[in-house]
């Protein structure tokens, strides 16, 4: 797997992520109201699910966490794979 490819899947599994941890809420909050009176709290969320992103994207870049990418060809670790 070249080394685009490992960046595009860990860019997803960290959006995924993010998603994940701010869905049911947003999902709550407009299905018990109009998009108007939402719109603060989508852009709320949007806010928190940048910040799980950022956290997650942290927590990958913790050598535990990329030695367990690697088992899986994940890793980033340089190989000699210049295509990009």
């Amino acid at each position: 797997m070249n080394a685009k490819n490992r960046r595009a899947i860990r860019t997803a599994l960290q959006t995924l992520a993010a998603v994940a941890a701010t869905l049911p809420a947003l999902a709550a909050l407009l299905a018990d109201s109009d998009l108007a009176v939402a719109a603060p709290w989508i852009v709320g969320a949007a806010v928190s699910a940048a910040g799980v992103a950022g956290i997650v994207a942290r927590v990958m870049a913790s050598p535990a966490v990329e030695a367990l990418l690697d088992r899986f060809g994940l890793g980033l670790v340089d190989n000699g794979d210049t295509a990009e």
